[in-house]
């Protein structure tokens, strides 16, 4: 009636190992690449205020192949080597210039780099390019996605590897 123990165990274990590799491949098949923006106007500042959210394992990833060294971005030094590489990534600019965007802060932790710039005492141009190219030249398949809040309206704009810049209509 019942199988004996050492038999019972070795099927246990064939199918945890089973389970465990299913999992896995799971796992790596579901894995995303994907950066979230936001961009809206603060009437309290006058400021467009724009956040970017990351996942801290594509940027970690990203610095470490590019300079072949750990970062840690709760560190100044390191944070401003992701700074300056940002700052050439994203940009917004009018029919005529690209604006000033200043950077405001970062805030790091275990699974997530938010980044907070503005551009001051200005609303975003009615029509204006924007450029979200960050961590497309890392990663073929990363996604950033931007959403511009305008008088309760929410305009979503989505970039990737060919797709780096576009116009806000």
């Amino acid at each position: 009636m019942f199988e004996p123990l050492a038999k019972r165990s070795s099927k246990i274990k064939l199918s945890l190992i089973t389970a465990l590799i299913f999992i896995s491949a799971a796992a790596y098949a579901h894995r995303f690449h994907a950066g979230i923006s936001e961009i809206r106007f603060n009437p309290n500042t006058g400021n467009t205020e724009i956040v970017h959210t990351f996942m801290a394992h594509d940027v970690e990833a990203l610095l470490e192949n590019l300079y072949q060294k750990q970062f840690d971005l709760s560190d100044a030094d390191d944070a401003q080597v992701f700074r300056n590489y940002l700052e050439k990534q994203f940009s917004i600019s009018d029919q005529t210039q690209a604006l000033p965007i200043k950077w405001v802060g970062l805030k790091v932790d275990p699974t997530s780099v938010v980044v907070f710039q503005e551009i001051e005492k200005r609303n975003l141009p009615e029509h204006a390019n924007i450029r979200q190219a960050t961590l497309t030249d890392f990663l073929p398949d990363q996604i950033n996605t931007i959403n511009i809040v305008k008088a309760n309206a929410i305009q979503t704009m989505n970039f990737d590897r060919n797709s780096r810049e576009q116009s806000i209509p």
